[in-house]
């Protein structure tokens, strides 16, 4: 109907003819009622011809012996010259050989058309695409340091395992079950990880095991303890870090994670409670700790029992430490014992507390028939202690790498 790149207004124009009257009547009015009536400047030929004007657009409608429609001119014209022309189209008086009436319903400025349809177009732009609020310093470091992490997970052996960037150069890895593990532990910045992605084991991950100091995280449901155990039987397992009960790996913290592998346990201890048929819930330590390191209050040294009941010694010598064990429940004392399980001393609780700084470097384990805090499991892995047996272990926030805690 007109070019958009040039035109500024668009004159719209009822008509009305008492008849019936055809588009080429109304067009050949508007060229005939008007030649001539404005000057040669302003000659509706002349300004189709030089583009000033668009072509004539018609609409019409006959019904009951007469017409009624719309017409249409674009104009590049400026303001008044197009006011000029709308006002003359109004003095046409006949259609054809009917009589007729013309009048200019409107001129409509495209230009300002255009703006308010820019407008509301930057209104719902602004709404929709800039929602997002900006990134502050730090968390643009953090996500690209979270990038570079996650694009660093490597594919190992024949299986395409998922690992971490250093599984193969470390003198130590960690066992998980699945890519996301993986993932989550990269972002931890962990990288010496390989998941096993299913309950048997590859034999790249048995491989690794022997050869380097293996830790098995793995998530605290019926699925992880199948891993576990099939990895107790194929694999070197040194460690076992434990998820909480319910909870998988890659759904974890890294303050969460990080608390888990400090309280790894010993693979011996492990195994020890899968032969007795044992839970492997009771290995779990709570790793829901205050955020400082302060010492408990409570609970946090051995606590005395009020009545210390007296044993008879055993027939037979105990030659192991779960006998000594054993032997020790309801005691409420201590027992020291060196690394071939034989007694170095059986103290009262209160005397244990002052000789440990004391002990010498024969002493590998103590029996403790109490509950026991982190102080005097930090005083005991100082000593060189290898395990501690204990009625039970409250207030443990930190376990030190390479001593075992045993509950009685």
């Amino acid at each position: 109907m007109y070019l958009s790149d040039t035109t500024k207004y668009l004159i719209h124009i009822n008509i009305e003819a008492e008849g019936v009257v055809e588009k080429t009547d109304v067009v050949g009015a508007i060229f005939g009622q008007t030649e001539g009536l404005l000057g040669e400047d302003m000659d509706l030929r002349d300004l189709q011809r030089s583009g000033r004007v668009g072509r004539i657009d018609v609409t019409l409608t006959s019904k009951h012996g007469k017409t009624a429609g719309d017409l249409y001119i674009a104009s590049s014209l400026d303001r008044a010259e197009t006011a000029i022309l709308a006002a003359a189209l109004e003095t046409i008086e006949r259609i054809g050989p009917c009589v007729s009436r013309i009048s200019v319903e409107g001129i409509e400025d495209l230009r300002a058309i255009k703006r308010r349809k820019i407008v509301d177009r930057a209104k719902e732009l602004l709404m929709e695409s800039f929602d997002e609020v900006g990134l502050s310093t730090n968390e643009i470091l953090a996500e690209v340091r979270e990038a570079s992490r996650v694009v660093k997970i490597t594919a190992i052996g024949d299986e395409r395992l998922p690992a971490g960037p250093t599984v193969l150069e470390s003198d130590a890895i960690i066992i998980l079950e699945g890519r996301a593990d993986v993932l989550n532990l990269l972002r931890c910045g962990i990288k010496n990880t390989v998941a096993v992605e299913g309950t048997k084991v590859p034999e790249i991950v048995a491989e690794l095991s022997r050869k380097k100091n293996t830790t098995v995280f793995v998530d605290g449901d019926r699925g992880g303890d199948l891993i576990l155990k099939e990895l107790l039987q194929v694999a070197d397992v040194d460690f076992v870090a434990f998820s909480p009960r319910g909870r998988s790996v890659e759904d974890m913290t890294r303050k969460e994670i990080i608390k888990s592998l400090r309280n790894k346990v010993p693979a011996d201890v492990v195994r020890a409670q899968v032969a007795k048929n044992e839970p492997l819930s009771d290995l779990v330590f709570e790793i829901t700790a205050p955020e400082d390191e302060a010492e408990p209050a409570a609970q946090s040294e051995p606590v005395i029992p009020e009545a210390v009941e007296e044993k008879p010694e055993p027939k037979e010598p105990i030659s192991s430490v779960e006998g000594h064990a054993e032997y020790m429940k309801g005691t409420g004392r201590a027992r020291v014992l060196n690394s071939d399980a034989v007694i170095l001393g059986d103290y009262t609780i209160k005397e244990l507390e002052d000789i440990l700084p004391r002990l010498d470097d024969d002493a590998a384990g103590i029996i403790v028939d109490s509950s026991v805090g982190q102080k005097f499991v930090d005083a005991a892995y100082k000593k060189g202690i290898k395990y501690i047996a204990a009625r039970e272990f409250t207030g443990i926030v930190h376990r030190p790498a390479g001593i075992r805690l045993i509950p009685l």
